[in-house]
């Protein structure tokens, strides 16, 4: 038998801690903490169980989640496909365990950029809302699952065509049941969508997106979200600020005007979310993003109320741009940071599949975190699915900094590799994630044009491909020595990614050889352009493989564009 509760909620939690037959003085007043201990004769009739009680309701979930991964569930058992592991017996061994609370407070995702491929995906797969595709009461346990799963606990919705409160009633509520604390991206204020303004006040002849020009409305358009969400105010993380329409920077006033207009900004939400919700602003998580040019208004003398955390974000490619500096490590709100797995903007999108360098990620988060951005941990994701691999490893560093530090990256991959495919082939997996890594990150794959590798000096390009080619026979002969029901797992996460990297290099590199040799006047241009038609279809083919993966389970997810057309000569 498992028991498992809330200390305070739960009677016969309370009752055995009461019995002395339950400490929980290491957990009790934390934050999702939680102690797993073999009880005898826990109630009456039973005499012996397991006993999960947590400081919290997540720390409730984070210890049987916990049960869960070890005897065999992946967290990535749905959005990957990850077998479940079958056992015979189960053992539980006497001494328990106690989790302390995890480094960072809040951990989440931000599921951006979603379209063509999710929003393809959820097409075919739930039913349209009134106002789009299909982002519903039916789609979103999954993720708030795999997010728990993760020992993650924030969430920022889609944004791209939805809208997460009105496209399904039911979804606010649904996220507090969940336990998932509830938030909004930096451009999306006040529990909003952003959408929400552009479909029932532009559309309605209520004004412009614009505080200087329309503030009355614009502050009644917040007191509804706030009012909205009161039910739901203990799992909900408030986006304060404003950015221009359409996730653009505020323009036409100058920065000195736009400080003043923000601060002004900044206290009537707060004064909204006080009078709405009847308490002291001061008790409320809030957040204010400082993403792009947000940023340089600290330099231009914003001053940001102190319970309100700082988000400080990265240049979009996974490069932090600044951390806390002096007195900010002091601050009630505490700092954080907004990174990127996945960009929509200028010079050039990615979005594709991952092409993530984990050390990286690791010596960049490490570096904010030292320096004590400890309050919100949020990673752009795009469409989720292709990135398992640095999701995972985001939030297995953010529950425990410690643990996972910038020099754990290879131990981490094989405890990862262990999890999702066993023990036998870990390391050899690994291997094959680092090299990929590191050669996905020396150019995001839709960066790669022709003329990036010489194929003239030092045989660069000939080696590239070489890399490659190794890469891939080895990811196959892994996926070759696989169980059947392991291969598809394998495939979505790494062998896809490790052929896709390849096709991508072979074209442009092919190409770049066809307009060197048809610029020295040769035949050989003739049989570089054929390879590189061969290799487009190799692209089609592979798309094609995913789609028709698990009877089609994923059709549509990898719709994206990420090459771009060269003629041959």
């Amino acid at each position: 038998m498992i028991i498992a509760g809330t200390i305070g909620h739960s009677k016969i939690i309370d009752d055995l801690i009461s019995n002395n037959k339950l400490d929980v003085s290491e957990i009790e007043g934390q934050w999702e903490s939680f102690t797993t201990k073999l009880v005898d004769s826990p109630i009456p009739g039973n005499s012996k169980a397991v006993v999960i009680a947590g400081s919290d309701p997540r720390g409730v979930i984070y210890g049987l989640y916990d049960i869960s991964e070890q005897i065999g569930v992946s967290p990535w058992y749905w959005w990957a496909d990850v077998p479940i592991k079958q056992n015979k017996n189960i053992w539980f061994l006497s001494a328990g365990k106690t989790q302390s609370s995890p480094s960072v407070k809040y951990r989440g995702f931000f599921l951006n950029d979603e379209q063509p491929g999710l929003s393809g995906w959820v097409s075919q797969n739930y039913a349209d809302t009134p106002f789009g595709q299909g982002y519903n009461r039916d789609f979103y346990p999954n993720v708030f699952e795999v997010l728990l799963r993760l020992r993650a606990n924030y969430l920022w919705p889609t944004v791209w065509g939805t809208m997460f409160e009105v496209d399904d009633p039911a979804n606010q509520p649904l996220a507090d049941a969940w336990e998932i604390v509830l938030g909004s991206s930096h451009t999306e204020p006040m529990m909003r969508a952003q959408n929400e303004f552009g479909t029932f006040y532009i559309n309605k002849g209520l004004g412009p997106w614009a505080y200087n020009l329309n503030n009355k409305t614009i502050d009644k358009y917040f007191e509804y979200g706030a009012q909205r969400a009161k039910p739901y105010a203990r799992n909900s993380l408030w986006t304060m600020g404003m950015r221009g329409t359409g996730d653009t920077a505020i323009e036409g006033l100058g920065n000195q005007a736009i400080v003043s207009m923000l601060e002004t900004l900044v206290d009537h939400q707060r004064n909204i979310i006080e009078d709405v919700l009847d308490t002291n602003i001061t008790d409320v998580p809030q957040m204010w993003c400082l993403y792009k040019e947000v940023a340089t208004y600290i330099l231009d003398g914003l001053e940001v109320p102190d319970d309100i955390t700082l988000l400080w974000a990265d240049d979009n490619w996974g490069n932090v741009r600044r951390v806390p500096i002096s007195n900010e490590t002091e601050r009630a709100g505490g700092s954080g940071v907004y990174y990127h797995f996945d960009y929509v903007g200028d010079p050039r999108n990615y979005k594709w599949i991952n092409t993530i360098q984990l050390q990286k990620t690791a010596e960049q988060m490490q570096l904010a975190y030292s320096h004590g951005a400890d309050r919100i941990w949020i990673v752009n994701v795009g469409d989720l699915k292709p990135l398992e691999l640095p999701i995972s490893h985001f939030f297995d560093m953010a529950y425990d900094a410690d643990q996972w530090g910038v020099d754990s990256v290879d131990d981490w991959l094989e405890a990862w590799a262990t999890r999702e495919f066993g023990s036998d082939l870990a390391a050899d997996i690994a291997d094959i994630l680092t090299r990929y890594g590191m050669y996905a990150g020396r150019r995001k794959f839709e960066l790669i044009e022709p003329f990036v590798y010489s194929v003239i000096n030092y045989n660069e390009g000939d080696a590239v491909l070489q890399q490659w080619a190794d890469l891939a026979a080895d990811a196959q002969a892994v996926y070759d020595k696989l169980d059947e029901d392991k291969k598809a797992a394998f495939f979505e996460m790494i062998l896809h990614p490790v052929l896709g990297g390849q096709i991508v290099h072979k074209v442009n590199i092919g190409a770049e050889k066809n307009a060197v040799y048809a610029n020295q006047h040769r035949n050989a241009a003739n049989d570089a352009a054929t390879q590189v038609l061969a290799d487009f279809n190799s692209d089609g083919n592979l798309t094609a493989r995913w789609d028709a993966l698990l009877d089609g389970k994923w059709e549509r997810m990898m719709d994206r564009e990420f090459l771009i057309l060269f003629p041959c000569r």
